[in-house]
């Protein structure tokens, strides 16, 4: 008989979390942590990010590494990866979580403006998988995350042609790698979040907020709270999502369904 609290058991896997200091990604790696995981921080900020991990452990009991890490930088990621393995062993999942957004007129965003987005956002998602995914290959397997938007079915009301294109890239590439890499027990996945209440975010839909208006296109006429996300990386880097492949999860209060 299955017991579905072992299905969500983490414990003793290895999840690598890019862009994990704040916002969405610290709450998917703390997630993750709870569950019994240990966590390894990606980050630009190397202080942060090893402050990060040292609050990760000391709350959940398990082990946590922070690193500066661009994702942007093969040698970088490399790096990341050999440590990790060099620590642990083995990565059982990595959360691509690193990304940015420029909200930039298309006929006035520059081709340097464009190129940063995409060499984030796509190109970053590209390396971090490759290179985990080689070393899933070598030790049966493991679960990548992507961190798509809702904003890859839609174009919001700003202006972020190159934010919409380049997630809509991930989910593409979510689909491809999961093909490619379903025999090596591989699964590949994508979270799109909506509207979340992150620190960055909230002024911004305030009473007096430049966004507020957007508060009426979410039928649930709130944002999500990042915790929210937490229980669907929980599921998707766990055994609860072992048939889960390819697949993208929309976390948007209703937004893409009118």
């Amino acid at each position: 008989m299955v017991q579905y609290n072992d299905l969500f058991n983490l414990q003793g896997k290895v999840s690598i979390i890019t862009g994990g200091t704040k916002g969405l990604g610290r709450e998917m790696a703390t997630a993750l942590a709870q569950s019994g995981s240990n966590i390894v921080i990606a980050d630009l900020d190397e202080k942060t990010a090893k402050a990060t991990a040292e609050e990760i452990k000391k709350q959940n009991e398990v082990e946590a590494l922070g690193f500066q890490v661009d994702v942007t930088q093969e040698d970088q990621v490399q790096a990341l990866i050999q440590s990790t393995i060099e620590h642990f062993g083995k990565i059982d999942v990595v959360i691509n979580n690193a990304g940015i957004c420029q909200k930039i007129k298309a006929e006035e965003m520059s081709l340097q403006d464009w190129n940063k987005t995409m060499e984030v956002n796509v190109n970053g998602v590209f390396l971090v998988s490759k290179l985990a995914g080689k070393e899933m290959m070598e030790t049966g397997g493991g679960s990548i995350i992507n961190i798509a938007s809702m904003s890859s079915f839609i174009a919001n009301t700003e202006a972020q042609c190159a934010y919409n294109s380049s997630k809509a890239a991930v989910v593409m590439m979510t689909k491809c790698l999961a093909n490619e890499w379903v025999s090596h027990n591989i699964r590949v996945n994508a979270i799109a979040p909506g509207y979340m209440e992150t620190d960055m975010a909230k002024p911004l839909f305030a009473e007096q907020g430049e966004l507020r208006h957007v508060l009426d296109y979410i039928p649930m006429k709130r944002l999500g709270k990042p915790y929210e996300l937490g229980g669907l990386a929980i599921f998707l880097a766990s055994d609860a999502s072992s048939y889960s492949t390819g697949s993208t999860f929309v976390i948007d209060g209703g937004y893409t369904i009118q």
